[in-house]
């Protein structure tokens, strides 16, 4: 099968297509004909070795996935071949996801959103898990509550707005002034320039802060925070000072990464087939592009996704 494969770290030119060995799936796990596959920061960071992950090269990056599964190892109850899946699996272990096919645990995969196609499903699991896990499971947002979202025009920034909303949630966001419109039609009720003014001086209080910024942006998050409000950090999850800061103040900070899950990747699609949720996807390349994928993940213009398809 083909595969994009590096042999030492480096910038987006390490990366080449090869031809490798097609998996075979062990107990418990699927082998998955891959349609398409989500490019995200994470991948450059590791592929460039400053999150070094997967140890040394050579190795095969890629997590976020759609497919369909082609064959099923003994144990494995929840799916058939056939069935249309997506997910994000073994995350921070290698999924290898940049490859025709992979294996994986079938209960780290939910089906695929019927609303969606295998790009734009290949978009999701990786930044809508992480949207979904820090406002659903670490900060329990729901209806009533003011919720502020820094980075809203961004990949994991994006999901949240519409998570929040569908959740019953008021959403602030800061974004540029290029991205005012597109994260008002995501449902954003209120939006900051953060390069034009001061989000803690316009905000006002807030019951949660979603911070994908870090550094001196979530210091300043503990200011328009209610009392007993929550800071849920997806960048500054060691920051032992942030949380000193904030417990001082009798607030609470959350760190968290997103991790396999496949309650959390059947909720995102109920959304989706719901018409509450979408991914915004802003450029589809063929697998043998991957380096060019990796320039645009590098360059961090894009608004939305950037995915691979086989």
């Amino acid at each position: 099968m083909r595969a994009i494969t590096q042999r030492s770290f480096g910038g987006p030119e390490v990366l080449e297509l090869t031809e490798v060995d097609r998996p075979r799936p062990s107990l418990n796990e699927v082998l998955v004909r891959v349609h398409a596959a989500g490019v995200n920061p994470i991948d450059a960071h590791v592929r460039s070795g400053a999150v070094p992950f997967l140890g040394p090269p050579p190795f095969t990056l890629g997590w976020d996935v759609s497919g369909v599964v082609e064959e099923v190892a003994p144990g494995v109850t929840r799916f058939a071949v056939g069935d249309e899946v997506y997910g994000m699996p073994l995350i921070p272990r290698a999924a290898s996801g940049y490859a025709e096919y992979l294996t994986a645990p079938s209960r780290q995969l939910a089906r695929k959103p019927a609303a969606l196609d295998h790009p734009a499903a290949a978009g999701l699991p990786l930044a809508g898990l992480t949207a979904w896990q820090a406002l659903v499971d670490a900060a329990a947002v729901g209806s009533g509550q003011r919720v502020l979202i820094h980075a809203g025009g961004g990949g994991v920034g994006h999901l949240a707005i519409q998570i929040a909303k569908a959740r019953g949630a008021e959403v602030v966001t800061t974004a540029s002034a290029a991205k005012h419109d597109f994260v008002r039609r995501l449902g954003a009720d209120e939006v900051v320039d953060y390069r034009a003014v001061d989000f803690a001086a316009v905000v006002g209080k807030v019951d949660v802060v979603l911070d994908g910024v870090g550094g001196d942006t979530a210091i300043r998050s503990l200011d328009v925070l209610r009392p007993g409000g929550s800071l849920v950090t997806i960048v500054d999850m060691r920051d032992t000072g942030l949380a000193g800061r904030a417990a001082e103040r009798g607030l609470r900070v959350v760190g968290v990464t997103a991790e396999p899950d496949q309650v959390g990747l059947a909720a995102l699609a109920e959304l989706v087939d719901a018409g509450r949720l979408r991914p915004r996807i802003d450029r589809i390349l063929p697998l043998a592009e991957a380096v060019e994928a990796h320039r645009l993940i590098d360059s961090g213009s894009t608004t939305g996704k950037v995915v691979l398809t086989m």
